[in-house]
């Protein structure tokens, strides 16, 4: 039986403002990409940021060939962000991940390993431990996430977690236009309706400890429903998959509750 070959990845990294995680998430990117795949690509979309994240990245850039920067010249915000980077893989895998390493690159093994099994075209993440951020965070997940599941017919745990590994073919099939964060919902919701399987899996949560967060605001918020109620209709519309493969209903995947102190 001949051996498969290990599929090529790209990780996509939006970044604004993230001098002080960047370098890190690229190293351990690279250290996780080049234990699980030999061919992978790094796209780091710089959201014209205003700090010396593009200097480090430009940095790492010329140590690296297969880490590439795109610049944006003015501010568009996770979804802008997320659309150029998507545009530019072009490896067999994507994958997204934010700049303040949510969680452990490594994964990613794990994430390729689900795939296979089970015939997913998507594995999306979703934080085990979504309680150590406060109340006040933990709520909004929790209403956000159920406000999707009721809209849209289908229940996901967490659907603004960055983890989303994907095939290519996903994203060449779907159109996305959330400029925001709405972008996650968008873009499992779309996915969803045009007939590709998602598989859901629980990853350990690590919340930022460097820099700020610019997606949890009021203002960040009240953009995520603006555009909700602009794209609904789009959202809501199924369309055929784009290959005669029938897709198959995959559940998600219980991990047990990690131990962490």
């Amino acid at each position: 039986m001949p051996e498969m070959r290990t599929p090529s990845v790209s990780l996509v990294i939006p970044m604004f403002n993230e001098e002080e995680n960047i370098e890190h998430a690229v190293d351990a990117a690279v250290e996780a990409l080049t234990k699980y795949t030999d061919d992978y690509e790094i796209v780091i979309v710089d959201d014209a940021s205003s700090d010396s994240s593009p200097m480090l990245v430009a940095r790492r850039v010329a140590e690296n060939p297969r880490i590439r920067m795109i610049r944006h010249e003015k501010n568009r915000k996770l979804g802008g962000a997320l659309k150029s980077g998507f545009a530019a893989a072009t490896k067999d895998l994507v994958l997204y991940m934010d700049a303040d390493l949510p969680f452990d690159p490594d994964v990613l093994g794990r994430a390729m390993r689900a795939m296979q099994v089970t015939g997913a075209d998507v594995i999306a993440g979703y934080r085990l431990d979504r309680t150590i951020e406060g109340p006040k965070r933990t709520l909004y997940s929790y209403v956000y996430n159920a406000l999707i599941g009721v809209l849209f017919g289908w229940p996901h745990r967490d659907i603004n977690f960055s983890f989303k590994l994907m095939k290519r073919e996903v994203i060449e099939a779907i159109d996305l236009k959330a400029e925001g964060s709405l972008i996650d919902a968008e873009l499992i919701v779309k996915a969803k309706n045009r007939g590709f399987a998602i598989q859901q899996i629980g990853l350990d949560y690590f919340p930022r400890i460097r820099g700020q967060s610019h997606l949890s605001s009021p203002r960040v918020i009240l953009k995520i429903f603006a555009e909700l109620v602009k794209l609904y209709p789009e959202m809501r519309r199924r369309m055929p998959r784009p290959t005669t493969q029938r897709p198959r209903a995959v559940e998600p995947i219980e991990e047990a509750r990690s131990r962490r102190k």
